[in-house]
């Protein structure tokens, strides 16, 4: 938290960087344009000495005129450099085009966020995802993930597992430690982390618990897979305050699940989860949370993604800062029996015991 105690800029470095925020949405898309159209493909492929507008032109089948009006601004955002008349590829620009993180962002915030953004004023002033018009007619994207337009669909979807796919081998030893029979996968989603369990012990049974929608895409995803025989679901909304939950787990698991809620929201799911469970049952809780990073820019994307959150998601949630998040654990009734920081990407897992 030390890079947020003092303010960075002299008078100076602040005006200047208040113009590149001022121009940001347009520098987002020359930098998407050049990804997109092959230019900062070519570019790679002369690393040393780079390429003249005019070759450039010829190897992408893109106007000169559109490739120097984007690579000027690039010169300014540092996505590439000048030499002797060429333009060469920066470390900024193989980020841009290499970096898996930096895609999955990229993507996400082109083809799910950029529209609906527009409406961030009206969503924080109504407590609404007013920007989630923008994609669909839904009260929240859950109920809508199965029927987003199809680019915004792979991008959401694509964002989330570039997240959590990382913590899969860590995560696996922890939650089989105590050899689990029957695992309770609220939030589920597609499938993924189920699949996982039963590919890691074939002895497991899991139960997804989600909105029927995603209980949909599930089954087609654990059918695929040959696992019907191990594996229940059980629709449920987790909003709905009188929505009674099966019971019998040994292990209730909920991965980047909490963070689609407000506060109160989380309480009360927490609160019926203790209400269920089993006396001796575990509870696991993987998040993001922003304070919890490593790198500001991990911290930095986290914040941007809350938003996300606020303007189409369902304009209350986020991630959360991890002392708030505890307190609302300790208020539902439970205890941190132990804490991970630092899985994958930055994840935190949270083993909960009932008090």
């Amino acid at each position: 938290m030390k890079q947020y105690q003092h303010d960075p800029y002299t008078a100076l470095e602040a005006k200047t960087e208040a113009q590149k925020l001022a121009f940001s949405p347009i520098v987002f898309h020359t930098a998407r344009t050049l990804r997109d159209l092959g230019i900062l493909t070519a570019l790679e492929k002369q690393p040393e000495q780079g390429m003249m507008a005019s070759h450039i032109a010829e190897a992408t089948q893109v106007s000169e005129y559109g490739i120097k009006v984007l690579l000027d601004m690039a010169l300014s955002a540092h996505i590439v450099t000048w030499r002797d008349g060429h333009y060469v590829l920066a470390k900024l620009g193989h980020s841009l085009l290499s970096d898996g993180m930096t895609i999955a962002n990229m993507d996400f915030t082109a083809d799910v966020c950029y529209a609906g953004m527009m409406h961030l004023t009206e969503a924080i002033k109504g407590g609404t995802p007013a920007g989630l018009k923008e994609l669909g007619d839904w009260s929240t994207i859950y109920e809508g993930l199965s029927s987003l337009p199809k680019k915004a669909q792979d991008s959401w979807f694509k964002f989330d597992h570039f997240y959590s796919d990382n913590t899969f081998p860590v995560l696996l030893k922890q939650i089989f430690a105590n050899q689990p029979k029957h695992i309770f996968d609220i939030g589920g989603n597609t499938g993924k982390w189920t699949l996982q369990c039963c590919q890691h012990d074939e002895n497991v049974n899991v139960t997804i618990i989600d909105l029927p929608q995603q209980i949909e895409l599930a089954k087609k995803n654990i059918t695929q897979h040959g696992f019907s025989e191990r594996v229940d679901f059980f629709p449920a909304n987790m909003l709905d305050k009188q929505q009674a939950l099966p019971q019998g787990a040994d292990v209730w698991w909920m991965s980047q699940f909490l963070d689609c809620f407000s506060p109160m929201e989380i309480l009360s799911i927490l609160r019926r989860v203790r209400a269920a469970m089993k006396p001796q049952a575990d509870v696991y809780i993987l998040e993001l949370f922003w304070d919890a990073q490593r790198y500001e820019a991990a911290s930095y994307s986290l914040n941007a993604t809350s938003l996300y959150f606020t303007c189409l998601a369902n304009g209350n949630s986020r991630f959360y800062r991890s002392d708030d998040f505890l307190e609302i654990v300790k208020e539902a009734g439970f205890v941190v029996s132990n804490r991970i920081d630092h899985i994958g990407l930055g994840h935190t897992l949270l083993h909960l015991k009932a008090i």
